[in-house]
C-alpha cells in the first residue's frame, strides 16, 4: 500500500475531521501580491519558471485537496469539471492569472461552501448507535473522491466508528471531551470557509492558491502563512518534540515511530515504538491537531509529562491492547548520542571500527567530520584497525559542507559534490586535504531513509571506488536543495505576506549522477527494516526529475574564475583522488557469500517474511512459527560479516 510521503513512516493523516492548514491569521495578500509571490518562487525554482498547462492541472488538483484534504466533503460530481481540463479552460485560467484574477479558484471555494452544508446534513444521518466495527486506519490512506452522497455517508460512518473506538479507551469524561474536540475542530474549519467577510474570503482563496501552486512545482517547495512559518522554524529547531521521539498522526492517536537514542524517552525506557499516545497529562489528544499535541508534549527542561498510551501485543495469535500511563522527564534532545556513535568489534588480530552518523552537523564546539576523525584516530592509536563501517541509515542529511568534510576523511583531493542551480550555474565543492584519515577497507551502510547529504557521501565514495555500499537496494533519492526565505535567527520578523521554501537546484557527485529520484544503489543488497517500504522521492506527489551532468574525475576547475584558475591548479593538481577498482574483483564473491548466509539464517528469513507480511497488511497466521529475530540488527550483523570477508580476501591476495 502506498502512502503519500515525505517520509512514509512519518506520514500525517488528518482524517479526524476536515481542518484548516492555515492556522491563525491569514497573510496580508492581494491578487497582485499573490501573483508576484508565485512569480518570485518560480523564478528561483530548479525546473519550473512559468505556469504551463500541466502545472495548471496540478495546481487545481492541489487546490481541491487543500480545501478537502480528508475527502469528506466533495463528491465526484462537484469537482469533475476541474479534474480534467480542456485546452480552452487552461488558456482561460492562464489569462485570468496574468490579469490577477482567480475566477476558477473562487468557483471551487464556492462549491466547497455548498459541500459543507451537505456534509452537515450527512453527519446528522450517521447512525451512531450502529456504527461499523473493526475499521482500520489503513483504508483511509489512499482515499479517492466519493462517487456519490451514499458513498460519502458510508465513509463518514466508518471514520466516526474509528474515532469512537479510539476514545472508548478513555474515561467517560475524557471520552466526551475528545469527541467534543473533534466536533469543534470540524466546526471551526467550516466556519472559516463559510466566513462571509469578502476580504477574508479573498485572502483565503489567494492563500490556498499559493499553497497549491508551490506544492505543484515539486514535493519540497511550499508556501507558509506567517504562523506556519514560525511553527516550521520551531519544528526544525526542536523536531524531536522535547522528549526525543518522532510521532505519526494517525486516526486514533499519535503513534511513536522512532525513539532517539540519548533522548528523554530513551533514557526513561518505558515508551516504546508503536505505542499510540491518546492523552498527554490527562488531556485527550485523539482528534487534536498535531501542532497542538506537540505543544502539550513540549515543556521546560526537567519538568515531567505523562503520556497515556495504547500498546498492542499479540497473544496466541490474537491482538491484545494495554493502556499505560508513562511518565517522561522533559530534557535536551540534541545530545552526542543523537549525533553519532562509535564502537569497534574484535576481529582476528585487530578490530573493525563502527561509526554511525545520525546527521551532518556543525556548531561552535563540534562537527560531524571532526568527531568522526577523532574517533578513527582513537581507534588507530589503541587498536589495529582493519576496516570501518560507516552507518548512514536513517540519516536524512544536514550541512552540505559537512558532507564534503566527512567524504574527505576517506579520499584525497577532488570534487565531492556539484551544485547546479535554477540558472544552470555549476559550482564544484572539493575536498582539498592531501591526506586521508582512513584509506583502508570501507563499507557504507544505507537504507531507504538515507537522504540528501548521506547520499552525497555514499555515492561519492562509491564513484571513486573508495567504499562498498551495503544495505537496502537504494537510498531515499533526495538530490535537490532548498532555500527558505525566513532566517532561522529571525523568526520574530516573519513577513506578514507569508514565507516560502523553494527547490533551487540539484546535487551531483563526481560521476555526474544525481541521487535525485533514484537514490544511491547498493553494491551488495542486505535487506533491513525499510527494504519493503515504499519510501523515497519517487513516491512523492510531484518529485523533481533526475538528470546528469558530465563527470568530473578529471577536474578542469571550470567553475573557478580564469584569473585565479592557473594559480589554484598549481596548488591543487597534486595528490588528486584516483578512481579505484580495489573492490571490483571481490564484489561477486562478497555478494554470493552474503546471499548464502541470509538464505540459511532462520532469523533473517523470519525477519524477511515478517516484513513482507506487514507490507501487504496480512493478518498473522497462528500456525506460523514464532519469529525469533527479536531486536537484533540483522542488517548490521550481515554488514559486519561482509566486512570480515573483505578483510580476509584483501589479506590473502
Amino acid at each position: 500500500m502506498r502512502i503519500s510521503p515525505l517520509f512514509r513512516f512519518i506520514y500525517a493523516l488528518f482524517v479526524f475531521c476536515a481542518f484548516s492548514s492555515m492556522e491563525g491569521k491569514l497573510p496580508e495578500i492581494t491578487p497582485e501580491i499573490a501573483h508576484a509571490k508565485l512569480e518570485e518562487i518560480m523564478k528561483s525554482h530548479a525546473s519550473h519558471h512559468q505556469l504551463t498547462p500541466p502545472l495548471i492541472q496540478r495546481i487545481l488538483a492541489n487546490y481541491l485537496e487543500e480545501l478537502d484534504p480528508t475527502k469528506t466533503y466533495f463528491i465526484q460530481a462537484d469537482i469533475s469539471p476541474w479534474l480534467h481540463l480542456y485546452d480552452a479552460q487552461i488558456e482561460r485560467i492562464l489569462a485570468d492569472y496574468q490579469n490577477r484574477q482567480f475566477t476558477v479558484f473562487e468557483q471551487a471555494q464556492t462549491k466547497m461552501v455548498e459541500a459543507i452544508h451537505r456534509r452537515r446534513l450527512l453527519d446528522q444521518q450517521v447512525d451512531t448507535q450502529h456504527l461499523p466495527t473493526h475499521v482500520s486506519p489503513e483504508e483511509f490512506k489512499e482515499m479517492q473522491w466519493a462517487k456519490d452522497e451514499q458513498e460519502l455517508l458510508t465513509r463518514l460512518s466508518r471514520i466516526k466508528a474509528l474515532q469512537v473506538e479510539s476514545v472508548a479507551k478513555l474515561t467517560h469524561e475524557l471520552k466526551e471531551k475528545s469527541l467534543q474536540r473533534i466536533k469543534k475542530r470540524q466546526e471551526k474549519y467550516e466556519e472559516e470557509i463559510l466566513n462571509s467577510n469578502p476580504e477574508e474570503f479573498k485572502k483565503r482563496i489567494l492563500t490556498t492558491f499559493l499553497k497549491a501552486s508551490a506544492s505543484a512545482l515539486d514535493s519540497h517547495t511550499a508556501y507558509f502563512t506567517p504562523d506556519e512559518a514560525t511553527e516550521f522554524m520551531i519544528t526544525v529547531q526542536q523536531r524531536l518534540l522535547g522528549i526525543g521521539a518522532q510521532l505519526r498522526d494517525d486516526l486514533n492517536g499519535f503513534t511513536v515511530v522512532k525513539i532517539i537514542e540519548g533522548g528523554p524517552a530513551a533514557l526513561g525506557k518505558e515508551l516504546k515504538t508503536k505505542d499510540r499516545i491518546i492523552a498527554v497529562d490527562g488531556e485527550p489528544v485523539v482528534g487534536m491537531d498535531i501542532t497542538n499535541a506537540v505543544e502539550l508534549i513540549r515543556g521546560h527542561e526537567g519538568t515531567p509529562v505523562i503520556l497515556t498510551v495504547i500498546r498492542e501485543s499479540n497473544e496466541n495469535g490474537h491482538p491484545v491492547e494495554q493502556k499505560l500511563d508513562i511518565p517522561i522527564l522533559r530534557g535536551e534532545v540534541v545530545l552526542k548520542e543523537t549525533r553519532y556513535e562509535a564502537s569497534y568489534d574484535p576481529f582476528g588480530s585487530g578490530v573493525i571500527g563502527y561509526l554511525r552518523l545520525y546527521s551532518f552537523y556543525q556548531d561552535p564546539e563540534s562537527s560531524s567530520a571532526a568527531d568522526l576523525e577523532n574517533e578513527i584516530k582513537k581507534m588507530q592509536k589503541e587498536h589495529k584497525l582493519q576496516g570501518i563501517i560507516l552507518d548512514l541509515r536513517y540519516n536524512s542529511g544536514g550541512m552540505l559542507s559537512q558532507a564534503v568534510n566527512v567524504t574527505g576523511l576517506f579520499i584525497t583531493k577532488g570534487v565531492v559534490v556539484t551544485i547546479k542551480d535554477s540558472s544552470g550555474k555549476i559550482q564544484h565543492l572539493r575536498n582539498l586535504e592531501t591526506r586521508t584519515t582512513w584509506d583502508g577497507p570501507l563499507i557504507v551502510l544505507i537504507n531507504r531513509a538515507s537522504a540528501s547529504a548521506s547520499e552525497i557521501v555514499a555515492q561519492t565514495l562509491q564513484d571513486y571506488g573508495r567504499a562498498i555500499i551495503v544495505g537496502d537496494d537504494h537510498s531515499y533519492g533526495k538530490g535537490s536543495f532548498q532555500t527558505f526565505t525566513l532566517n532561522s535567527n529571525a523568526i520574530d520578523s516573519v513577513n506578514p505576506q507569508g514565507e516560502y521554501k523553494v527547490t533551487r537546484g540539484r546535487y551531483y557527485t563526481v560521476s555526474g549522477k544525481t541521487p535525485q529520484l533514484n537514490g544511491v544503489y547498493a553494491d551488495i543488497i542486505v535487506p533491513g527494516a525499510l527494504s519493503e517500504a515504499e519510501i523515497g522521492e519517487k513516491f512523492a506527489k510531484f518529485p523533481l526529475e533526475s538528470d546528469r551532468i558530465k563527470e568530473n574525475f578529471d577536474d578542469d576547475l571550470a567553475d573557478i574564475p580564469p584569473a585565479q584558475r592557473a594559480k589554484i591548479r598549481m596548488l591543487y593538481k597534486f595528490d588528486l583522488q584516483p578512481k579505484l577498482a580495489t573492490y571490483t574483483k571481490y564484489l561477486e564473491t562478497l555478494r554470493t557469500n552474503s546471499t548464502y548466509r541470509i538464505e540459511h539464517n532462520k532469523n533473517f528469513q523470519a525477519f524477511l517474511k515478517d516484513l513482507k507480511k506487514k507490507e501487504k497488511n496480512m493478518p498473522p497466521n497462528e500456525e506460523e512459527e514464532e519469529s525469533s529475530f527479536g531486536q537484533n540488527d540483522l542488517q548490521l550483523t550481515e554488514t559486519y560479516n561482509i566486512m570480515k570477508d573483505l578483510i580476509l580476501m584483501i589479506s590473502n591476495k
